[in-house]
């Protein structure tokens, strides 16, 4: 290659210089020591001059610019990698769809720490005190959304009911559904009463800043004492109070 033979050229100068070299001072200490004529000057003048020269073309060139190492090309992302990996940006954690849930419950209790919530209509399939003697069903679509707002809240559950049974039926269908799994609602906090009046009384005496029913007349008499209320039917509640909101259904609310 060239750049190899340029390389053993200079290395083979350097070596013939140094024998030469080697050669002249010999001469010039044999001068020195057995000779003391004018000859003798010339001869250490021209040994001066051989280190000089060798000086100069040994000693490393230092304004000579150097090749600049090549650059390489940026790396690819492999097959299959994602946006956010290429961006350095974090991945999501955990399910995006209960983050979103999380949110949206945080949003609109607006800082509403005791909620109060009626069952018939509401959490149950069932709408009447006399469907609730037979059967009770949790919506499947209310469960986690309970969960989230028992995280949040005080929640507590309460229903107008006519009999024993009826307050069975509740509790066994809510402990099926899991609603009692994670400690933020207890069977404790279900609470029943015979008669609309008390269940209007439970609210007022656990001083709730946030109810659910659907009652029209409930929740117009308790306009003036909660925070705020929402009415689930699915027809428009009429003249509300401005702390009362109106939606079909608690999903729909909190979608």
């Amino acid at each position: 290659m060239p750049g190899l033979a340029a390389e053993q050229d200079a290395v083979s100068l350097v070596r013939r210089v140094a024998r030469a070299l080697n050669r002249r001072v010999t001469d010039i200490v044999a001068l020195l020591f057995n000779h003391k004529s004018a000859g003798s000057l010339g001869a250490v003048a021209g040994f001066a001059i051989a280190v000089v020269f060798a000086w100069r073309f040994l000693r490393p060139s230092q304004g000579r610019p150097r090749r600049p190492a090549p650059k390489r090309p940026p790396a690819t992302p492999a097959a299959g990698a994602t946006d956010s990996v290429v961006s350095g940006a974090p991945e999501p954690v955990g399910d995006s769809g209960k983050l979103v849930t999380r949110q949206i419950v945080a949003k609109r209790l607006s800082g509403c720490r005791k909620v109060t919530c009626q069952l018939l209509g509401v959490v149950f399939e069932e709408k009447t005190p006399e469907e609730l003697q037979k059967h009770a069903t949790v919506r499947p679509s209310v469960v986690e959304l309970l969960l989230e707002i028992s995280r949040h809240c005080d929640l507590y559950l309460m229903e107008t009911v006519l009999d024993d049974k009826s307050e069975e039926n509740a509790l066994s269908a809510l402990e099926s559904a899991g609603l009692f799994r994670t400690g933020g609602l207890m069977k404790e906090k279900v609470l029943f009463c015979s008669t609309e009046v008390g269940r209007t009384s439970f609210v007022r005496q656990l001083e709730a800043d946030f109810h659910i029913d659907t009652s029209l007349d409930i929740v117009s008499q308790l306009s003036r004492f909660i925070r705020c209320q929402l009415f689930i039917s699915s027809m428009e509640g009429g003249q509300l109070a401005a702390n009362i909101f109106n939606s079909p259904s608690l999903e729909q609310f909190f979608s």
